[in-house]
């Protein structure tokens, strides 16, 4: 073998040797530099701005904060997305946020079309995505997927847990004011379920197109007509607003009929006072007021937002980034971006426990199971200072609260 052989080999030898360790330097680097990202997805100037919007901007970095201070060494960030009502326009700023912009988990998406497609999206390329703003239950269902998680609340939770306590408090008859969109629909189905098997009633009912419809004259007129002892609203955010309002002006409220919300807000109350709003029966998962710790957290709220409270998906939106972000480090940088799948499998293996929800965890289909309540509107009298405006009347523990995996027979659970 002559020198020149031996050379070769020896520099070949030693470039062979040399690369795993290039390699490993390189991911190292490339770890060290890098930053998870996070984008909020939701409306941020319509029909459900005042309940979400901003507000779930601002406590989303709120969480950000907080984790930085336990894991400086974790570089995270956050970006936001106006998406209105809009399927289209949230598919198309989901996949360019996957694609070109390095965002690497999803949260948000205020409506159940929108994020059936972002998840849809989310699954193709192996991101996260995870629902704090859309409620219906086959996110975990026939919609489900493993790079989704579905947080915050649940239509059937909120439909079944309110009709079934009005029901079995003397609310008999019932008629729907609905909006005329997937949400819509599921939400009056569950709550006829649940109507019907506590012994009441379904009188009659109005769809209404949406987005759109600001008079809801004709719909409560046939509301009084029907003679249903309650009137469950069927939507959210400023439709809920306008039905409450219109109802308090046609004297519905005062009157002996009951309102039901199911998907009420603190924010409607902001929007409209105690005086029309009182008495109206809703279920959410999270109030001001419940404990020290959300007190607490609402105190950091109200110096952003003038003195404001925030609402259940303010509450959401703080909780989800808190239990990404555990999950993604849990994971290490270099595989959190590389799979949504893997952060979305951490989020189910570490129990949740956070400020604004308590002791919770997440489920095999990715449903977060947390307690829930059922609250009634104070009427004025009841009300002894600013914003002390819900009445507790049920806790329903989490394990008792959602569908079954079972019923909802999510595919890669039952494969």
């Amino acid at each position: 073998m002559t020198k020149t052989e031996i050379g070769r080999r020896a520099v070949l030898g030693g470039a062979a040797l040399a690369a795993p360790a290039l390699l490993l330097r390189g991911r190292a680097a490339r770890a060290e530099n890098a930053v998870y990202r996070i984008g909020l997805l939701n409306d941020q100037s319509g029909t459900y701005a005042a309940g979400d919007g901003p507000g779930s901007f601002f406590t989303a970095k709120l969480a950000l904060e907080d984790f930085k201070k336990m894991h400086p060494e974790f570089k995270a960030e956050m970006i936001v997305g106006d998406m209105s009502t809009s399927v289209d326009t949230a598919t198309t700023l989901a996949r360019g946020w996957y694609d070109q912009n390095g965002v690497d988990a999803i949260i948000g998406l205020p409506q159940s079309a929108a994020a059936i497609s972002v998840g849809s999206i989310a699954k193709q390329k192996d991101k996260l995505v995870v629902f704090t703003g859309a409620g219906v239950p086959d996110l975990t269902g026939k919609w489900c997927n493993e790079n989704q998680i579905h947080w915050t609340y649940d239509l059937w939770v909120n439909a079944h847990a309110t009709c079934d306590y009005v029901a079995r408090h003397g609310g008999d008859t019932w008629y729907f004011i609905t909006a005329d969109y997937i949400s819509g629909h599921s939400m009056q189905d569950y709550a006829t379920e649940t109507i019907k098997a506590a012994g009441g009633k379904v009188v009659g009912g109005t769809f209404y197109a949406f987005p759109g419809t600001t008079d809801f004259s004709s719909a409560l007129v046939s509301a009084q007509a029907s003679g249903a002892k309650v009137v469950c609203l069927g939507n959210a955010g400023d439709d809920t607003t306008n039905c409450i309002k219109q109802a308090a002006e046609f004297g519905l409220i005062g009157s002996g009929i009951k309102l039901a919300g199911l998907v009420f807000s603190i924010s409607n109350i902001e929007a409209l006072g105690l005086q029309a709003c009182q008495g109206v029966v809703f279920t959410e998962a999270f109030y001001w007021d419940l404990n020290d710790d959300t007190r607490a957290f609402s105190e950091r709220f109200s110096g952003e937002f003038k003195g404001k409270k925030p609402t259940m998906f303010h509450a959401g939106a703080y909780s989800a980034t808190m239990h990404i972000l555990k999950a993604a480090a849990a994971a290490g940088m270099e595989k959190a971006k590389a799979s949504g799948r893997t952060v979305a499998d951490q989020m189910k293996a570490i129990p949740t426990d956070d400020v604004v929800f308590g002791k919770g965890y997440v489920r095999k289909d990715g449903k977060f199971i947390h307690d829930t309540f059922v609250f009634e509107v104070k009427s004025p009298s009841e009300s002894k200072h600013p914003y002390d405006w819900y009445k507790q009347l049920a806790r329903i523990p989490g394990d008792q609260a959602f569908l079954s995996m079972e019923r909802l027979g999510c595919p890669f659970v039952k494969a």
